[in-house]
């Protein structure tokens, strides 16, 4: 639960690269990639449904929910 938002479930995931080298492409090893996860505070008077479970609470939410989050109809 530590490395994914609480609101969208998004985790973290494995990526690869290749890099080329004398007009060939060698694979380099994979990595992790993690969300931008911070602490952010979930109005009560929130509107959406997608936050109303979490309303008055305070998550663990990556940016793209929080930038969701600040965007008031």
């Amino acid at each position: 639960m530590a490395k994914e938002c609480a609101i969208c479930n998004k985790g973290s995931r494995l990526v690869g690269r290749y890099k080329k080298l004398r007009g060939k492409y060698n694979p380099l090893p994979k990595r992790r990639k993690y969300p931008n996860l911070q602490w952010a505070w979930i109005p009560n008077d929130i509107k959406r449904l997608k936050f109303k479970p979490f309303a008055g609470k305070r998550v663990k939410a990556c940016a793209k929910c929080i930038k969701t989050m600040a965007k008031r109809k």
